[in-house]
């Protein structure tokens, strides 16, 4: 397959920081905090509850619903889009479509304030599945445009520019919220509303370099006579049975989908647990975000050193380990010791890019050489689209039943546990069993 120059691989990386700010600002820290105010009673020993579509939830659940409810449809839609995405060579165009679809619902958030949280979640399901949707399309030009051996490298670096290109939006949303009277800003709601603005201009306008850069593929596999779904099933049936053909595939995809329950809905709920469970004020819970960010970029690229020293699925297992010792830190961190805290953000922060950059890059891997690579890389997305349904859903439930955040982070250490078990069932296996010869070389130098 040929490979795609310097130029393209950067613009490519340029797609990370362009979508991040919706992952931080959005997901991670303001957004959280400002629902958690407008749906809030002010009061740190009471639950907040909220009244929607007549039932009355406990807030955070409410938005870990939404959540679920997005990834949900990402999961369904996903596989035949890229499907057909990758008969008709029109996967560009679906990746600008979502992105432009997410942006866009991350600037109504400007509208949302204490009487039309209706507004709030719904822009925030459109900006959720925008964001993830644009990914399956974005991820699936790894294994196009980067040789094999340099695929850890490059997806480090597509995370290491997301972490900057978020943290640099971060500071200025920061500055509107901190610092109001700077900027003639009286009302409390008007700098958090302006960063979701912001957010989706960023998002939009530095996805343009991407959209223009990447390459655009002739279409293959068509039958004229069929129509566009009719010739994405066919090639999503096709998909599915060379994925048959790949145990190692398979055990890998089994493995990821436990660990990254985890994984994903830590980077989901972090905001909220600071603040309501562990009641860490908001200045703090900003520089942890910040520090999280930061020790990410470093993190990325020597866990992707580390993988060249002892094989990728090794060093996810290592990961997998640490992120459990945080889990039970996390778990078992007193309300309001904010040293700690940071100690625990620092941790979060090296290993989240280390292990969302190495299972993408694993995954490139381990598939055959094929030019269904979005299809290849929706069953990716699926797996980890149906995690975040399960640990946002169960995150919620659990904290539903038992009002406190804490119980749930319990059942995030059990997904890890179970996920560090099946990759070294994955290892193990791989190394007592003959391979396939189609992926004998592939397997060789993951498990080295």
């Amino acid at each position: 397959m040929q490979q795609s120059s310097k130029k393209v691989i950067n613009a490519w990386a340029m797609y990370d920081w362009a979508n991040s700010a919706y992952n931080l600002v959005i997901t991670s820290t303001v957004f959280p905090a400002y629902y958690e105010s407008i749906t809030g009673d002010g009061n740190p020993l009471t639950t907040d509850r909220v009244r929607f579509l007549g039932y009355d939830f406990v807030n955070s659940s409410l938005y870990n619903y939404a959540l679920a409810f997005a990834f949900l449809v990402v999961a369904i839609i996903s596989p035949l889009l890229s499907s057909i995405a990758d008969t008709r060579g029109n996967k560009k165009s679906f990746m600008g479509f979502f992105l432009t679809m997410g942006s866009i619902a991350c600037c109504t958030l400007f509208f949302f304030n204490k009487e039309t949280l209706w507004i709030g979640l719904l822009s925030t399901i459109i900006a959720c599945i925008g964001y993830w949707a644009s990914l399956v399309f974005y991820n699936s030009y790894l294994p196009e445009i980067a040789p094999y051996e340099e695929r850890d490298r490059v997806s480090a670096k597509g995370f290491a520019y997301g972490y900057v290109g978020s943290v640099i939006l971060q500071l200025i949303c920061f500055l509107f919220i901190l610092k109001p009277d700077w900027f003639g800003i009286k009302d409390g709601s008007f700098a958090p509303r302006l960063s979701f603005l912001l957010v989706g201009f960023w998002w939009f306008g530095f996805a343009q370099i991407p959209l223009k850069r990447l390459p655009v593929y002739r279409p293959h596999n068509i039958d004229p006579r069929k129509s566009a779904i009719t010739n994405g099933y066919r090639e999503l049936q096709k998909v599915w049975h060379e994925l048959k053909q790949l145990p190692s595939l398979r055990r890998f995809l089994a493995s990821f989908f436990f660990y990254d329950i985890s994984v994903q809905t830590v980077m989901l709920v972090a905001a909220l647990y600071g603040t309501s469970e562990l009641q860490i004020p908001t200045t703090n819970l900003i520089v942890s975000i910040v520090l999280i960010q930061l020790v990410a970029i470093p993190g990325a690229f020597l866990i992707s050193k580390l993988s060249q020293l002892i094989g990728n699925i090794p060093a996810l297992m290592v990961c997998v380990v640490a992120w459990i010792g945080l889990c039970i830190g996390g778990y078992l961190l007193p309300t309001g010791d904010i040293n700690k805290f940071y100690a625990l953000a620092v941790g979060i922060g090296f290993i989240m890019g280390g292990i969302q950059s190495l299972s993408r890059s694993t995954y490139s891997k381990l598939m055959p050489q094929t030019k269904d690579t979005t299809s290849f890389f929706s069953f990716f997305d699926v797996t980890e689209k149906i995690a975040i349904v399960i640990g946002t859903f169960l995150f919620g439930l659990i904290t539903q039943f038992t009002g406190s955040q804490r119980t749930s982070v319990l059942v995030l250490i059990a997904f890890f546990v179970i996920g560090l078990l099946l990759l070294l069932y994955t290892l193990q296996a791989q190394r007592s069993r003959p391979l396939a010869s189609e992926t004998l070389e592939v397997e060789k130098n993951l498990t080295a």
